[in-house]
């Protein structure tokens, strides 16, 4: 068992699994299921880490502080927010983790909660032990709240270095639907753990052109 799971950017190219991530989402073929419940979240500020991991940048609340949760939708229970982070692609190939009828967007962002009925570096060994809620990103109007984050990050370019933020509000960087495509999946690195429930938001939230390159710069 690791002492402490982590969640990073490499897409997962080991298919021998049976609940690997990411999936390639197609609308038209997927089903409504009448038993999910509506999602909740329910994020308050709270002082968070800025961390280069020499891949992306981490963004990781304090658990002592941090009462951000996610009820709802597909999972039984309570997750307690841990980490968020983007993935980031400056062509076709890259950025979002998920495509969507072909569709891959330019970057997604991954809000990580874990199931408190677990310790917390004992959930990724469970099945139902991480819930992930993925936010596309596409180009269009500027992002205020998005653009905090830049600033902050700005300052941690160099791989190992870390800043701290006050109070952000991750609440901020959803999209105003709540509505909802969900699968059993896994992390995206190595080694894979088949415990993530997905939950990927159908609407988007905005990045302008100058942001998405900024970010672009900052995540090289």
């Amino acid at each position: 068992m690791p002492g402490e799971w982590g969640y990073g950017p490499d897409t997962c190219t080991d298919t021998s699994g049976k609940r690997q991530s990411p999936i390639y989402i197609v609308p038209g073929e997927t089903a409504f299921d009448a038993a999910l419940k509506a999602l909740t979240l329910n994020y308050d500020p709270y002082p968070a880490d800025f961390i280069n991991d020499g891949h992306s940048v981490q963004v990781t609340f304090d658990d002592q502080s941090n009462s951000s949760t996610l009820t709802g939708g597909p999972i039984s229970g309570t997750y307690r927010l841990k980490q968020f982070h983007f993935h980031w692609g400056a062509s076709d190939d890259k950025g979002s983790e998920h495509t969507v009828a072909g569709t891959k967007y330019p970057a997604e962002l991954h809000l990580v909660h874990w199931n408190t009925k677990y310790v917390k570096e004992d959930a990724v060994n469970h099945d139902d032990g991480l819930a992930v809620v993925g936010v596309f990103l596409e180009i269009g109007a500027d992002n205020p709240e998005l653009q905090k984050l830049l600033d902050a990050f700005d300052a941690i370019k160099a791989k190992g270095t870390k800043t701290s933020f006050a109070n952000f509000d991750p609440s901020t960087l959803l999209p105003r639907s709540r509505d909802y495509w969900t699968y059993a999946g896994s992390l995206t690195t190595d080694p894979y753990f088949e415990s993530v429930t997905w939950i990927v938001c159908k609407e988007s939230i905005s990045v302008s052109p100058a942001q998405w390159h900024a970010a672009m710069l900052q995540d090289e």
